[in-house]
């Protein structure tokens, strides 16, 4: 991604989902997620530009941060530590915007950006470290599940399906500018680890860890948006899509 890229022959649109996104993947690769945030980021650019073709940015609801405004739309700028452990993927992106806009403005690329929430569903991997694979993977190998801090920090969770719709919709659209893409039910992480307990039949209970450094409390997004432009929001409940998802987890670790 931080080399140059070649594509021969017309190319009608580009999406730029490359990046690093779990904690365990950019803290442990703090370096390479900025270098892909930049120079990815304007090296896809500017094969769009060469090729006229619709550039997509996959952008996150991390560019708000540890948010001082809730639930985030998008005209809040957000609450980043720039020099905090996880500054590395949020500032990768909150620059991967700019640099995105800075290219609509001035050599006219049809550009979208998509601030994704949290995100859920099948073939997620099982040591990906976000909370969704985490919970399930423990509760059906019958552990405690590991809840960071007192569990009050509040996350909002949406199925890749509805993901994915409100992606190419937002492609197809007109609209230039950030939108955000995720399911306004919040809850708590220990509602979230109870949740999953209860439809995994795990008995093992939760177990509590000390909270990660600048780990947001809140994340719930405005989708008015989303809702007003793209005529989209989120069909799949959390419930139906935990139901579709836990079987996946299930055969992969071969239970």
């Amino acid at each position: 991604m931080t080399n140059y890229i070649f594509i021969d022959g017309p190319l009608d649109a580009i999406l730029h989902f490359a990046s690093p996104a779990s904690p365990v993947d950019y803290l442990r690769y703090p370096i390479q997620t900025l270098k892909v945030g930049a120079l990815g980021t304007h090296k896809t650019l500017g094969l769009a530009k060469a090729k006229g073709a619709r550039y997509l940015l996959a952008s996150t609801s991390e560019v708000y941060g540890d948010p001082l405004v809730h639930p985030q739309s998008e005209d809040y700028w957000g609450n980043v530590n720039p020099i905090g452990p996880r500054g590395v993927y949020d500032e990768a992106k909150r620059f991967a915007e700019a640099m995105t806009m800075a290219y609509h403005r001035s050599h006219g690329l049809d550009t979208r950006i998509v601030r994704i929430f949290n995100t859920y569903g099948p073939r997620m991997r099982i040591n990906d470290g976000r909370v969704v694979p985490n919970f399930i993977s423990q509760a059906l190998r019958g552990e405690p599940l590991t809840v960071y801090g007192d569990g009050s920090q509040t996350r909002s969770f949406c199925y890749v399906d509805d993901l994915i719709d409100g992606i190419y919709r937002l492609l197809m659209s007109d609209e230039v500018e950030p939108v955000n893409i995720g399911n306004p039910h919040e809850m708590t992480i220990l509602q979230f680890a109870e949740l999953i307990n209860e439809m995994t039949g795990n008995t093992a209970g939760i177990r509590f860890e000390p909270l990660p450094v600048d780990d947001p409390k809140v994340r719930q997004p405005d989708i008015t948006k989303a809702r007003r432009i793209l005529g989209w929001e989120p069909k799949i409940s959390l419930e139906e899509g935990l139901r579709r998802t836990i079987p996946y987890f299930r055969e992969r670790l071969g239970l």
